[in-house]
């Protein structure tokens, strides 16, 4: 497929979460897409296709209707799911850029992403900079005139700063690069980075897309019609693709997507009031706080700010990491987006990698993925944990 505009397109997001790319089966009327578990399709004589399918890592009718339904929910013109979140970067990269090309990248990113940028990328001779990219004058100084790529992350992985997607992406264009925007922490439901102006947007599909922890998938939305035909021969070529049942999966937490970030998001601004108020808690970092420094952008481009809430301990690293151990309905462990509360110290799990670069977390920080368990729960174990 060359344009996944759907035919759903007046639709509001919480119908075209269940309904887009996903039609009743034609042969049995089966209202939930089947799983196409098979690896390869008989042909209607030699390069006879039915439906355009021959191989499951080329096209696959289940990853088609997620694919279509990621670029319905970001108002793209192609969707394209992967194995993984990076998985889904490594593909990008590779399609946008070459030995000699530079690339802007946030001094706060996810510490997988900063692993793939400053350990793989740069053996194969693409450079990579480092700037505050909730300053849009920062950004504009980190450019260079081989400058392919702007990298942002909003809000951003640990520590919920907030950029200007429509400033950044005007500062990129002017320069002749594109705007990726990583939108996990947001969700498609929470914010649409192509609407604002970004070029591609990119998702870890095992948050809260997918939202119930049982799943590990990635993805790519784009309206540049040229560009997704790129990236899905690229794609094919490079083959991280979703397997059937993953797709599946992640198609399944769609459906709920929009009631689930209702919940995380005032659930988390619950979190985030409680901690404000507590003696141990140095610093609370989440964009729906009035006096965090994004608040105002993040209201203007965002439905609701989301579920992830970060805090600085004022007793230091080893009381952070002593919360982590002590709580016991947020589960100490990594990723985020699930229905469940998570807890975690960034420095020595998920932000590891990044230790004495320019992206090193703050060594007192505790990382929380706020569920959807009743509050007063979340509550009362973040206050027995704090103790």
């Amino acid at each position: 497929m060359s344009d996944q505009h759907s035919t759903h397109g007046a639709h509001g997001f919480e119908t075209l979460a269940i309904h887009a790319g996903q039609e009743a089966d034609p042969q049995t009327g089966a209202v939930v897409t089947p799983i196409y578990q098979v690896s390869t399709f008989k042909q209607d004589g030699v390069g006879g296709l039915r439906g355009g399918y021959e191989y499951s890592r080329s096209a696959n009718p289940t990853r088609t209707a997620l694919e279509e339904n990621l670029a319905a929910l970001d108002g793209g013109r192609r969707g394209l799911a992967f194995a993984s979140g990076l998985a889904a970067e490594d593909t990008l990269l590779r399609t946008v850029t070459k030995p000699g090309d530079h690339i802007v990248i946030p001094n706060d990113a996810y510490g997988g992403t900063f692993r793939l940028f400053s350990k793989v990328l740069s053996r194969w001779g693409v450079e990579w900079s480092v700037a505050d990219t909730h300053h849009a004058e920062q950004v504009r100084a980190a450019i260079r005139p081989n400058t392919k790529v702007v990298w942002v992350e909003t809000p951003s992985n640990p520590l919920l700063g907030i950029a200007d997607i429509s400033a950044l992406a005007h500062i990129a264009h002017e320069a002749g690069a594109i705007l990726v925007v990583d939108n996990t922490f947001a969700s498609p439901y929470l914010q649409q980075p192509l609407a604002l102006g970004a070029d591609v947007v990119v998702y870890s599909t095992t948050k809260y897309m997918g939202g119930h922890s049982d799943v590990v998938g990635g993805a790519l939305v784009t309206d540049d019609a040229a560009l997704g035909e790129e990236l899905a021969y690229h794609q094919n070529a490079i083959g991280g693709v979703a397997g059937p049942f993953d797709a599946w999966l992640v198609m399944r937490g769609i459906k709920t997507l929009g009631v689930r970030m209702d919940r995380h998001s005032s659930n988390a601004a619950r979190v985030a009031e409680f901690l404000q108020s507590h003696p141990k808690v140095a610093q609370v970092l989440y964009p729906g706080l009035p006096e965090h420094p994004g608040h105002e952008i993040a209201a203007k481009q965002m439905r609701a700010f989301g579920g992830m809430v970060s805090f600085r301990h004022k007793d230091g690293e080893e009381a952070a990491v002593q919360v982590c151990n002590r709580a016991r309905l947020f589960t100490l462990g990594e990723s985020l987006g699930g229905v469940e509360s998570l807890i975690e110290h960034p420095g020595r799990m998920t932000h590891a990698s990044a230790a004495g670069s320019a992206l090193e977390v703050p060594a007192d920080l505790v990382r929380l993925s706020v569920g959807i368990e009743s509050i007063d729960d979340l509550l009362a174990d973040l206050s027995e944990a704090l103790k």
